[in-house]
């Protein structure tokens, strides 16, 4: 019976607890996952990165490339630049075309006209236009015939 005892003794220890084990050098102690060159590396990064958007923020505002928002009743025709941060902006609404001195802080109204009679003054433009271009022709063909 001791020697059962013994046999079952033996066979639940683990050899390993009696084995000679190699002497293992100590691991180097890791170093910082955030170490100064790779903080500054991120900050530069980022840093480069927001200046990119900024840059192309002030770009599409300074020359009026994003899309402008139009509605049934209001459609801005034109708009042009008179100084800095004043501009004038031509405004249909509804049968109504006016044109507006736009500063910091204040909008007025500088002229205003009916869209129909807009139709009767671009019809009489083009005719002195056109009437203009005739004479002129006609004048450069009697110059160069003398």
């Amino acid at each position: 019976m001791l020697k059962r005892l013994c046999i079952l003794f033996l066979l639940t220890i683990p050899l390993q607890v009696f084995a000679e084990t190699a002497q293992k050098t100590p691991m180097p102690a890791p170093t910082s996952v955030i170490a100064a060159e790779s903080m500054t590396q991120m900050i530069t990064g980022l840093a480069l990165v927001l200046v990119i958007i900024i840059a192309i923020a002030w770009l599409l505002k300074r020359f009026s490339i994003l899309p402008t928002t139009t509605t049934e009743h209001i459609k801005i025709v034109a708009m042009t630049s008179v100084g800095q941060r004043e501009r004038i902006v031509i405004v249909d609404i509804g049968e109504t075309r006016l044109v507006l001195g736009v500063a910091p802080g204040q909008v007025n109204k500088l002229h205003s006209m009916e869209k129909s009679s807009m139709d009767t003054v671009d019809k009489k433009s083009a005719k002195k236009a056109s009437l203009f271009s005739e004479k002129l022709d006609s004048s450069i063909h009697k110059d160069n015939q003398c």
